[in-house]
């Protein structure tokens, strides 16, 4: 699987940012044509993703056009078509018939209500769920809490049917750009809950996201003891290391940790 640990959305209205963006040290970045977009801007955004997809040094590239029922919408996706993005990133996708029949990969936004009813179905059509918050809190008619507890039903299921069903799961954006240790908190959670990596705002979030996402020196170290530890000790299923019981699943982690590490 790629590596997704960061994913930075970028206004395409915006080329002072699309410019930025080309020396980011970002693993994805998302030309966005909707939320970050005023209606007015929308055409204009429109132009500047075309021309700009394939300008990013071979970096995964995303649109997210606007959602079905918007004016801009089906303009967007025949523009999307045109520009040949990594991937085209829908918003406000309630079930697996809002998912267009295309030959570019799809992204799921997952910020409605019947989104995490049908996140099983939907995961059929898709390469990656990305959590809209936002918008998902807003639906609920619920508040942001800064433990996320009202949002962490939807974090679990959309990482368990991700895995399920073999595609990657994004967390969602952290809303205060100067919040450094709230941001780092939220990044951590959603480390924990297993997601691949997080959506960003700011480019200024990237560092502390791939912090995060990498694994630690300790770990690293951790990993290769295990892996040492059972190449000591060839057909044993479970062994005693550091005082501790470790099985032979613990060594299938070390060989993931190791591989996100760029270590293996």
């Amino acid at each position: 699987m790629k590596l997704r640990r960061s994913a930075l959305y970028v206004p395409a209205d915006n080329a002072r940012a699309l410019e930025k963006a080309r020396g980011l040290d970002v693993d994805v970045l998302i030309l966005d044509l909707e939320d970050a977009v005023a209606p007015q801007a929308k055409v204009q955004a429109r132009v500047h993703a075309m021309a700009a997809v394939g300008d990013f040094g071979g970096r995964e590239t995303v649109i997210r056009i606007n959602g079905a029922g918007t004016p801009w919408h089906d303009d967007d996706m025949a523009a999307a078509l045109m520009a040949r993005p990594d991937a085209v990133l829908l918003p406000k996708v309630n079930n697996v018939g809002d998912l267009p029949a295309i030959d570019i990969p799809l992204w799921a936004m997952i910020e409605t209500p019947a989104a995490v009813i049908n996140l099983h179905e939907i995961s059929h059509g898709v390469q990656c769920l990305v959590l809209g918050g936002n918008d998902l809190l807003k639906e609920m008619g619920a508040r942001h809490r800064p433990d996320r507890a009202n949002l962490q039903y939807v974090m679990s299921q959309m990482v368990l049917i991700a895995r399920a069903h073999h595609i990657a799961v994004l967390d969602g954006v952290h809303n205060r750009i100067d919040d450094a240790d709230g941001f780092a908190q939220a990044c951590e959670m959603a480390r924990d809950f297993g997601f691949d990596g997080k959506t960003l705002i700011h480019p200024g979030q990237i560092a502390a996201c791939h912090a995060a996402f990498v694994p630690s020196p300790d770990e690293v170290a951790a990993a290769k003891r295990v892996l040492a530890a059972f190449a000591d000790n060839p057909g044993k299923g479970a062994i005693r290391l550091d005082g501790q019981m470790v099985e032979a699943l613990d060594a299938e982690i070390a060989v993931a940790l190791l591989a996100r590490a760029g270590d293996a």
